[in-house]
């Protein structure tokens, strides 16, 4: 197990700054991820936590030992690549038993180190098979196999499941979380998928244009995101934005086709606000106005409502998510399934009540952040 310390860590490419004074504490066995859109930083800053990229500017730390011009062999780390890098013409078990015959392990000691392992990754009656007869699934477990062999005091993960179908995706999820709290050992994650990071870690860092927008825990960043790009990165389907004006005290939000209804914290902070804003609302956070009940809640409704035409109707197996055009542009909803949704039908959706985000129009910085 480690502390891992992030101080002002950048990188430039040229004149490309691709992570821009990264700060980061992690707490002994923690899973952090790196989340963001391909161009971010994230590679980047785990390559640089590895080894494999020098950085421009501050310095990585674990367990207090400065590592920043440490060789990646001194740093005590295990990688997962998102392609695997198994050796073809060896079989599970050699590539397993590769790194600790390169640390002079007795043959002993290997041979229950491998052992132990891959019957704990459930790989141990595939140990003489090459990499070639294995599924994706399955060498994606001697991959990790042979960084957990190791011992390391950090694993290093890099989109270690985006070659996977779907379901494996989601069951290979499920056996690394469960892997890393047994181990406890700290982890970092990178991937793309806004899902894997709020599903796995214990904290998560979203990069954009090589700045970490915002380090906190998974509801955390989604209940309360600190600014537009991560409010619309995180979440799926993506939030909705709708320009807005408000009324006197500012509890409500309004302009063509809709009038929304802020909480009483976003109301308080709205009131220090001076300049325009965007009101953000999540898809799952609107439904039809007339429910089950036949009750109706329209436009000057207490929780507000936005009004437009049926663009799209998706099913999607016990709830169906729709596109509605609005005088305001395209909102997404997404509800428990009911029949009478047409395209082309008109249809008023009922807001969820205080479950709206403002952002300022100019910063995109939520009213709400600090």
């Amino acid at each position: 197990m480690a502390i891992i310390e992030l101080d002002r860590l950048s990188k430039a490419f040229g004149g490309v700054n691709a992570v821009r004074s990264l700060d980061l504490t992690t707490e002994d066995g923690e899973f952090v991820v790196l989340v963001g859109p391909s161009g971010c930083g994230k590679t980047t800053t785990m390559r640089m936590i590895a080894g494999l990229e020098g950085a421009s500017g501050g310095a990585i730390r674990i367990d207090g030992q400065d590592v920043t011009d440490m060789g990646p062999t001194d740093r005590d780390v295990a990688m997962v690549f998102q392609n695997y890098a198994l050796y073809p013409h060896l079989t599970v078990y050699e590539n397993m038993a590769f790194c600790l015959r390169v640390r002079r392990w007795s043959k002993a000691r290997i041979d229950e180190q491998v052992h132990r392992t891959a019957k704990a990754l459930g790989i141990d009656e595939l140990l003489q098979r090459k990499p070639a007869a294995l599924s994706g699934g399955q060498r994606q477990r001697v991959a990790l196999g042979r960084a957990i062999v190791r011992e390391p005091r950090v694993f290093l993960m890099d989109e270690p499941l985006s070659n996977l179908d779907a379901k494996l995706r989601i069951e290979m999820r499920a056996e690394i979380v469960k892997l890393c709290r047994r181990l406890k050992v700290t982890t970092f994650y990178v991937t793309h998928d806004q899902l894997e990071a709020l599903t796995m870690g214990h904290r998560i860092v979203v990069m954009q244009g090589g700045v970490a927008q915002q380090i906190d825990t998974p509801q955390k960043i989604y209940d309360e995101p600190a600014n537009r790009f991560v409010a619309g990165f995180i979440g799926s389907p993506p939030m909705n934005f709708l320009d807005a004006g408000r009324t006197e005290g500012g509890a409500t939000l309004q302009g063509p086709g809709f009038r929304l209804r802020a909480g009483p914290r976003v109301t308080a902070a709205l009131r220090e606000q001076a300049g325009p804003v965007v009101a953000g609302i999540r898809p799952e956070h609107l439904r039809p106005a007339e429910g089950p009940d036949g009750a109706a809640e329209g436009p000057d409704g207490a929780a507000g409502s936005i009004t437009g035409r049926i663009e799209i109707v998706e099913p999607l197996g016990s709830q169906v998510m729709i596109q509605i055009a609005t005088d305001s542009g395209l909102v997404t909803a997404q509800f428990e399934r009911r029949d009478g949704l047409a395209v082309g039908n008109p249809i008023t959706l009922a807001q969820t009540p205080d479950m709206l985000h403002v952002f300022d129009a100019t910063s995109g910085r939520s009213v709400l952040a600090s």
